[in-house]
C-alpha cells in the first residue's frame, strides 16, 4: 500500500485541498494526500477582529444576501483579453448579482485579480474575486487584496488553488505562501467579506465538515459547495455542519453545460460529481442550450430550498471562442431564477 506524502506539495498548513482525487491521492502525485492519516489542523490564528476597513461591495453583498437569495456566476470572459470582458460584462449585466472571476479553465495566466475585477466593475457587473495562493508570496497577496478593496469588490473568493504542475504553465514555480485557511483570514482582517470552496465528496469527506469550521473561524463567511451530485448530498454536508457549529452562507454551484465544449470543460474539473443522467440529458437532446438552461433553473431552484443555502454559483465555461454564448446562457438562467 503506497505510503501518504511526507509534505503536502502546496506547502499547505491547514488541508487538505480541494484536489485530493476521489481515491486519496494527490493531485500532482499517485500517493495518498499527506492530510488523510492527520486529524483536522485547528486554526491557531487570533479570533476574527473588526478590520478597520470595509469594501464598499462587501457591505452592498452582505445587505443583499440578508434579504433574498443570490445569483452569483463563473465569469466566462477570455483570459488577458479586455475586449472580450466587456463583451461578457455588457450581456450579463443587470441579469446576475456578481461574477465569480478566477482561474480560467486551464489558463494560469491572468490579469492580476485587481485590474480584472476594475474591468468587470466598470462593464457594470460586481465581481466576486477569485484569489488563488498559487502564484504569489504573502506580500504580493496583501497589496492585491488591498487594491481589491480599494476597487470595492463584492467579495474575495480564497482557494489554495491548483498547482503549477496542472495546467498550461508547469514550467513556473508553485509559491503558496500560504493556504487557503491564512489567505481567508487575511482578506477578513483586511475588510473583505470571505467566501471558501469545500468539496464534500473529496477524501477525507468525513472531516470535510471540520475543515470548513476552522475556516469559518479564520474569518470566512460563505462557502462555495463544490459539485456534488445533487441537492440530497449538499443537504446533508450542511446539515453535518451545521452540527459542529458552522454557521456559513451556503452557495451550491450548479453545473452549466449547453454544448459539448462547456461539457469536456466540467469534466476537468477535479473530483466532479453531477447528479445521475444530467450530461446525457441535455447533449442527448434536440437543443442542448435549450435543455442545459433548464436542467441548470430546476436543480437551482432544488437546492435553493435547502435551509442555510443563501444562493447558487452558476458554475462552468464556454469552449475556446465561445465566451459571449456561454454568457447568454448565465444571463438567461440567472433572469429566470430572479
Amino acid at each position: 500500500m503506497p505510503q501518504p506524502l511526507l509534505e503536502c506539495p502546496k506547502h499547505m498548513e491547514f488541508g487538505p485541498c480541494g484536489g485530493v482525487n476521489f481515491d486519496g491521492s494527490c493531485e500532482v502525485s499517485p500517493d495518498p494526500c499527506t492530510f488523510l492519516g492527520l486529524p483536522t489542523v485547528p486554526w491557531r490564528g487570533s479570533a476574527v477582529a473588526a478590520p478597520v476597513a470595509h469594501s464598499s461591495g462587501a457591505v452592498a453583498m452582505r445587505e443583499l444576501m440578508r434579504t433574498r437569495p443570490i445569483v452569483v456566476a463563473d465569469f466566462p470572459a477570455a483570459a488577458i483579453d479586455a475586449a472580450s470582458i466587456a463583451e461578457c460584462a455588457a450581456i450579463m449585466r443587470g441579469s446576475v448579482d456578481a461574477v465569480l472571476a478566477g482561474d480560467a479553465g486551464n489558463a494560469r495566466v491572468q490579469f492580476p485579480p485587481a485590474y480584472r475585477a476594475s474591468l468587470i466593475q466598470a462593464g457594470g457587473l460586481q465581481a466576486w474575486s477569485g484569489f488563488t495562493c498559487r502564484d504569489r508570496n504573502r506580500v504580493a497577496m496583501e497589496g492585491e487584496l488591498a487594491a481589491l478593496l480599494d476597487v470595492g469588490v463584492a467579495a474575495v473568493h480564497c482557494v489554495t488553488g491548483d498547482h503549477t504542475e496542472t495546467g498550461e504553465r508547469p514550467d513556473a514555480a508553485p509559491v503558496f505562501d500560504l493556504d487557503s485557511t491564512q489567505a481567508a483570514a487575511l482578506a477578513r482582517s483586511l475588510g473583505h467579506l470571505v467566501s471558501v470552496g469545500e468539496a464534500p465528496l473529496t477524501p477525507p469527506t468525513e472531516r470535510r465538515p471540520e475543515r470548513l469550521l476552522e475556516k469559518m473561524r479564520a474569518g470566512a463567511e460563505v462557502c462555495f459547495v463544490n459539485h456534488s451530485g445533487g441537492a440530497a448530498p449538499v443537504a446533508e454536508f450542511i446539515a453535518r455542519s451545521a452540527a459542529l457549529g458552522v454557521s456559513m452562507a451556503y452557495v451550491p454551484c450548479i453545473p452549466i453545460v449547453v454544448d459539448r465544449g462547456s461539457a469536456e470543460l466540467l469534466r476537468s474539473f477535479t473530483t466532479m460529481a453531477l447528479p445521475e443522467g444530467y450530461l446525457d440529458r441535455i447533449l442527448d437532446s434536440r437543443d442542448p442550450f435549450t435543455e442545459g438552461i433548464a436542467a441548470a433553473v430546476e436543480l437551482s431552484r432544488e437546492l435553493l430550498h435547502i435551509e442555510g443555502v443563501a444562493g447558487v454559483n452558476l458554475s462552468g465555461g464556454a469552449a475556446p471562442g465561445r465566451s459571449a454564448w456561454f454568457a447568454e446562457a448565465l444571463a438567461t438562467i440567472s433572469r429566470q431564477l430572479r
